[in-house]
């Protein structure tokens, strides 16, 4: 049950794909700002990978966090850390099922992205891989990015355009940094002139890292 200091809490997890009982990974995939758990498994049909498990979350109001993600982070409580906690609630649900991170990959668009980001860098360690789709890790320009941990060569997507309307180009650059810093293996692609969206070469890219995962 949802309260003012954990609004996304009580929220539905909507699954689609293989039975987490058979599947080979399970992707926790977080939408975007006024979208649903709905639109964002879309990605599970564009991926077309049967042996993979499919986690939605939705946000309480469609949105994780009122505010854009170079707020200062203070101003987008508790709903930041409600939503960080939606996450790390399904990580640790799917290991008390004997799947363990390296099994399962965070995956977003947008707002989702950089949770996904966020999350990662906060309890780096080693994951099927993750995958942000027009995002990058969340707080104001200079926001100190001293995560602790090592991704342990975990594969990380990073794609977006380089005149996105909401996501700067510097924080992708800086986001895909920090992660080659934390011991990961970044594949950062900037597409020239693109919209808000998701590409079919950033699928496509995907699709391989789960599928080698």
């Amino acid at each position: 049950m949802s309260t003012t200091l954990d609004p996304h809490a009580g929220q539905s997890v909507l699954a689609s794909g293989a039975a987490l009982t058979d599947a080979r990974l399970v992707a926790i995939l977080l939408h975007g700002r006024g979208a649903s758990a709905e639109d964002i498994l879309g990605l599970a049909s564009d991926l077309r990978l049967t042996d993979v498990a499919y986690l939605a979350p939705q946000a309480a109001g469609n949105t994780w966090y009122p505010y854009s993600f170079l707020t200062p982070m203070e101003k987008n409580e508790p709903n930041l850390s409600s939503a960080l906690g939606t996450i790390a609630a399904l990580v640790a649900d799917l290991g008390e099922r004997g799947i363990p991170p390296d099994r399962v990959a965070l995956m977003g668009f947008s707002q989702g992205a950089c949770l996904a980001l966020e999350y990662a860098a906060r309890h780096a360690r080693r994951y099927a891989c993750v995958a942000a789709f027009s995002g990058g890790l969340i707080g104001p320009p200079g926001t100190p990015r001293d995560y602790a941990g090592s991704f342990d060569g975990t594969a990380i997507f990073l794609g977006c355009s380089d005149i996105d309307p909401h996501i700067p180009l510097e924080r992708v650059k800086e986001s895909a940094e920090v992660c080659r810093r934390m011991g990961a293996s970044v594949d950062e692609r900037i597409y020239p002139g693109m919209g808000h969206m998701v590409n079919v070469d950033e699928m496509t890219a995907v699709r391989a890292m789960l599928s080698g995962a």
